[in-house]
């Protein structure tokens, strides 16, 4: 079948015209029968729920043919194939690999890319350096066992590992782990808050620059091996490894204690399954963790392969955002995880889906004329509701809502008061919330007390928030939106919207700038 691309836009669809021409369904007539079928079984006990979504049966039937001419699956299937997909840099894109070859499960996972043994190497190397650092084999300079690790990066290299980090925290006794912090911003004071907790000498650092070149990276970099050799440690990359490309300037400084090796095919977003994250998680839990991690990752990919829109709920979740943002003209999505664990979680989630979709040209640098990727923002529960729930119940904007819940609590520590748990009383006020913004209420003398209802929401379930189910999560949101930057035709795995800011900045410091509005505004800080 011969896959098409250039001349898509949304209109070009033929079933746009109809999903425009159907009226949404009202979600305050959603009844117990709707409640228990509309929900989709995907990888790993997640299951995804969208009775409260405005979607009817003659929707779904619009959406299977919208994903068939769409080519949505054959696109998927060109991308695991190693086609070139990233058009801006002319890349393939490869980051499935990281959990599909090195598994060894590559019946559907580019066949003819010989990168098998480059994957399967780097993990090798992360599962022996991880146990050896764990164990105490390799010590510091100083004999002594590592104690500290503190990851070093930005963006990509921090958001996802710094968020995967957080979900995990309490699967392992905290006498089994390493002391894990993260530094990101260039700002000092983030790397001063960071070294004020740890001892130096005892600290393995993990530099993250896929390029090499990182500004920020760079510069904390610095800022760390001043303290260090501040501190009294006269080598500092003695106790530093690098994550990096092989094109990269780091990989070629053979002074370091390591060097791990991210492949060029895979965006900063989407490393978190790469070194970029699984070091950092092997050193905290163990490599055994990583790879449940990578196993649930990958279960969910293969998933996604189901061209069926009732039975991919990853597929479906993706269609649904499409409706909401190129036929109701909803701008913006509301992520709220019913799970402390997950408190990174929306920030990682803001950078996947505005990084990789919030484009104006399509993938051959077209301009575009239609709405393309929503404003992601988001915090856990119960805490949002006591901070913009307000707005999204009885604001004069509907958002759309996506929760994500799980059933049982990583860790073992609760209360009963008042005849209920905390587990219950967190997963009471999730399904409060949701009949809320679907059913409302009316009929109050005071309006203000009135909610209009009909705010529609979805839910992501699981069992418990364990490596594996967190890895199909993460799948479920990449392929989630690699499958909207199909449906926009748009090129969904570069960022040339962060490029300008970077050329202005340098211009900045090297004092080459004669743009004298640019000078005006950096005066202010004078």
């Amino acid at each position: 079948m011969k896959i098409h691309y250039k001349n898509l836009s949304t209109k070009s669809y033929g079933c746009y015209k109809d999903l425009k021409n159907i009226k949404p369904f009202d979600v305050r007539h959603t009844d117990a029968e709707r409640i228990k079928s509309y929900i989709v079984n995907e990888a790993s006990s997640l299951k995804f729920f969208y009775a409260f979504t405005p979607v009817s049966e003659d929707i779904l039937k619009c959406f299977q043919t919208l994903s068939e001419e769409a080519q949505l699956i054959e696109k998927y299937k060109e991308l695991l194939s190693g086609k070139i997909m990233n058009t801006g840099e002319n890349r393939m894109v490869l980051h499935h690999l990281t959990r599909g070859r090195v598994l060894d499960s590559v019946e559907v996972f580019a066949d003819g890319v010989e990168k098998g043994d480059f994957y399967k190497k780097e993990l090798n190397k992360i599962k022996d350096f991880s146990e050896k650092i764990r164990s105490g084999e390799i010590k510091t300079p100083y004999g002594e066992k590592y104690e500290y690790v503190v990851q070093i990066g930005i963006g990509g290299s921090d958001l996802g590992p710094r968020a995967l980090w957080h979900a995990l925290s309490l699967i392992k006794k905290p006498e089994e782990q390493l002391n894990i912090h993260f530094i990101s911003n260039v700002d000092p004071d983030d790397a001063n808050l960071v070294l004020s907790k740890i001892d130096v000498k005892k600290t393995l650092f993990i530099l993250v620059s896929k390029s090499g070149t990182t500004q920020e990276t760079l510069t904390n970099g610095e800022l760390i091996k001043k303290y260090l050799k501040e501190k009294g440690v006269n080598e500092p990359d003695l106790q530093t490894v690098v994550v990096t490309s092989e094109s990269s300037p780091l990989s070629q400084n053979k002074n370091y204690a390591g060097i791990f090796l991210m492949d060029d095919f895979i965006g900063g977003r989407y490393s978190s399954s790469s070194a970029v994250g699984g070091l950092v998680l092997s050193l905290a839990f163990g490599f055994d963790t990583f790879k449940e991690f990578l196993e649930g990752a990958h279960e969910e990919d293969v998933y996604c392969l189901n061209s069926s829109v009732k039975e991919n709920g990853v597929l479906l979740d993706a269609l649904i955002g499409f409706y909401y943002r190129n036929i109701l003209k909803y701008p913006y999505l509301a992520i709220l995880p019913y799970s402390q664990m997950l408190n990174r979680f929306p920030a990682h989630l803001q950078q996947l889906d505005m990084e990789s979709n919030g484009k104006s040209v399509n993938r051959f640098g077209k301009k575009i004329s239609y709405s393309s990727g929503p404003v992601i923002f988001g915090e856990p529960g119960t805490n949002g509701q006591h901070s913009f729930y307000q707005l999204l119940h009885q604001g004069t904007d509907i958002i759309p809502l996506q929760f994500i819940g799980f059933k049982k609590n990583q860790g073992n520590l609760d209360v009963s008061v008042n005849g209920s748990t905390s587990r219950e009383k967190l997963n009471a006020n999730l399904a409060a919330q949701m009949v809320a913004f679907t059913y409302g209420r009316k009929n109050e003398v005071n309006l203000n007390k009135n909610f209009s209802g009909n705010r529609f929401s979805s839910l992501i379930l699981g069992d418990i928030p364990n490596a594996r189910t967190l890895g199909a999560l993460l799948s479920h949101y990449e392929n989630k939106v690699m499958f909207q930057g199909f449906l926009w035709n748009l090129n969904s795995f570069d960022q040339e919207g962060v490029q300008l800011g970077k050329v202005l900045t340098k211009q900045i410091l090297s004092g080459d700038s004669n743009d004298e509005n640019l000078k005006a505004v950096m005066s202010l800080f004078s």
